[in-house]
C-alpha cells in the first residue's frame, strides 16, 4: 500500500505540473495567433519540451500502478473502500480516457472538412504552378495588342507631359465661368495664326479642362517610349478614377459630372490654325477632341466608370513627333488658371536657361488674359508675392514694367549670374535693381 501511495502522490504532482504547462501553452498559442512572433514560438516549444518527459513519467506511473493493483495477497469476499488517493488516481485515468475519446470523435467529425481543405490546398498548388508557367511564358513572348483600335491609358509611374503647341498659344480660357468670346492670336512674323471659337452651349475650354489633354498626352508619350503598338491610335480609353487621382482631383460623385461637362467643352471648342505640329502645317478647323464616349457605367448610379476620347489629329501629330515638355508634378496643385498658364510659359521659354524676361503687355497677350492691363498687373504682383509656381520664381519691375521668370535651382542661377548670362544682372555682373 505504501508503494501505491508513493506512485499516487508523484502522479498527482506530475498532473498538476502538466495542467499548468498546458494552460501556459494555450495562452502562448492565443498570443501567437493574434500577433505571430518568433519569440513566442520559441517559448511554446520550450513548454512542449518541458511537458514531454513529465508525460512519459505519468504513463510509466499509471502502468506501474495498474500492475501493482492487479496483484492480490488473498481473496476477499468484499472489496475494501478506496482511499482518497486511489479515487483521485481513478479520476485522472477517467479524464485521460475521456480526452482521448473526445479527440478521436473530433477527428472523425471533421474529417470531411479536412479532406475539403486538403483539396483546396492542392488546387492552390496547381494554380501557383500555372502562374509560374505563365510568368515563364511571358519571358519568351512579348505582349501583343492585336485587333485593338484604341489606346488604353493604364500606365503607372509616368511623368507629366504637355504639348508644345498649346503651351505656346493660349488656346484655353483663364475664366472659371462660361466664356463665349472668340479668341484670335497671330505671331509677330505672321507665320502662325490661331482662332479659338467656343461651344455655343458650354463655352470655351478652360485651363482646368486641359487636365484631360495633359493626362492623355502623358500616357501616350510614355507608351511610345515603351514602344506599345496601341499608342498609334487616336482613340484613348481610361478609367475616370485613375484620371481624377492622376490630376489631383477629388474622387467624389460631383467630379464625375464635371468631367462630362469638361469633355463637352473640349468637343465643342473649335480651333482654326496654321500652327505646325509634327512637321505638318495644314490650315484647318477642328475640335480640341473629335469625340468622346462612355464605355462603362456603374450598375448602381449610372456614373461613368470608363470613357473613350478621340483626340484631334493636331494634338496626335504633336505627341507622335514628341513635341512635348515635362511638367512638374505640382502643376496640378496650382489653384488659379493664370498660375497654370504662367508656369506653362516659364517651362517653355526658360527651358535649359536660368531665366526669361518679358514685358507685361506681351505676357498678358501670351496668357490670353482678357482683363485690363491694370487688373492683370495686380494679379501678377499677387502671384509674385505668393511664390506658388513650381520650379520657377517671378519678379516684377514697376520701372521697366517687365516680369522675369528665373529657376529655383540656385546652382544654375548662380552660374548664369556669374557669367553675366542672366537677365537678373544688368550686364556688369551686378544684380539689376
Amino acid at each position: 500500500m505504501a508503494g501505491n501511495t508513493g506512485y499516487a502522490v508523484e502522479l498527482l504532482l506530475i498532473e498538476e505540473q502538466l495542467t499548468a504547462l498546458e494552460r501556459s501553452a494555450e495562452r502562448l498559442r492565443a498570443m501567437n495567433d493574434d500577433a505571430p512572433s518568433a519569440e513566442i514560438e520559441m517559448r511554446i516549444n520550450e513548454v512542449v519540451d518541458r511537458a514531454a518527459p513529465l508525460e512519459r513519467r505519468r504513463q510509466e506511473l499509471l502502468a506501474d500502478f495498474d500492475t501493482s493493483a492487479s496483484v492480490t495477497i488473498a481473496p476477499q469476499e468484499t472489496q475494501p473502500p478506496l482511499t482518497e488517493i486511489q479515487v483521485k488516481v481513478d479520476a485522472i485515468r477517467k479524464r485521460q480516457k475521456s480526452r482521448q475519446q473526445a479527440a478521436d470523435n473530433l477527428n472523425k467529425d471533421i474529417q470531411p472538412e479536412l479532406d475539403f481543405l486538403n483539396g483546396i490546398e492542392r488546387t492552390d498548388e496547381y494554380a501557383a504552378q500555372d502562374q509560374k508557367l505563365e510568368r515563364e511564358r511571358s519571358k519568351l513572348l512579348p505582349a501583343r495588342y492585336t485587333n485593338r483600335d484604341f489606346f488604353v491609358a493604364d500606365i503607372f509611374g509616368y511623368s507629366l507631359k504637355d504639348d508644345a503647341a498649346t503651351m505656346e498659344a493660349p488656346v484655353f480660357s483663364l475664366k472659371t465661368q462660361k466664356d463665349f468670346s472668340v479668341w484670335e492670336w497671330t505671331s509677330k512674323d505672321g507665320s502662325r495664326h490661331i482662332e479659338v471659337s467656343p461651344s455655343v452651349k458650354y463655352g470655351r475650354a478652360t485651363m482646368h479642362d486641359k487636365s484631360v489633354l495633359i493626362f492623355v498626352t502623358s500616357q501616350m508619350t510614355e507608351a511610345l517610349n515603351r514602344e506599345r503598338p496601341d499608342a498609334q491610335n487616336r482613340a484613348v480609353r481610361f478609367t475616370v478614377h485613375n484620371y481624377l487621382v492622376a490630376t489631383n482631383k477629388p474622387t467624389g460623385g460631383a467630379e464625375y459630372e464635371r468631367l462630362e461637362t469638361t469633355l463637352d467643352r473640349l468637343k465643342g471648342t473649335t480651333i482654326k490654325t496654321t500652327i505646325r505640329t509634327g512637321d505638318k502645317r495644314v490650315k484647318e478647323a477642328f475640335g480640341i477632341i473629335d469625340s468622346w464616349t462612355i464605355v462603362e457605367r456603374s450598375p448602381n448610379d449610372e456614373r461613368m466608370i470608363a470613357v473613350e476620347v478621340v483626340i484631334s489629329k493636331w494634338l496626335y501629330n504633336a505627341i507622335q513627333a514628341h513635341e512635348v515638355l515635362t511638367l512638374h508634378p505640382d502643376y496640378f496643385r496650382l489653384r488659379k488658371p493664370l498660375e497654370r498658364r504662367l508656369y506653362e510659359l516659364a517651362r517653355k521659354h526658360c527651358g535649359a536657361q536660368s531665366s526669361w524676361k518679358i514685358g507685361l503687355d506681351l505676357l498678358r497677350e501670351k496668357c490670353g488674359a482678357q482683363s485690363h492691363i491694370r487688373a492683370f498687373r495686380s494679379q501678377i504682383q499677387g502671384i509674385v508675392q505668393a511664390d506658388t509656381l513650381p520650379e520657377y520664381r517671378m519678379t516684377y519691375s514697376d520701372v521697366t514694367d517687365q516680369v522675369t521668370f528665373y529657376t529655383k535651382d540656385s546652382k544654375r542661377l548662380l552660374t548664369a549670374i556669374a557669367t553675366g548670362k542672366s537677365p537678373l544682372t544688368n550686364g556688369s555682373g551686378s544684380l539689376d535693381r
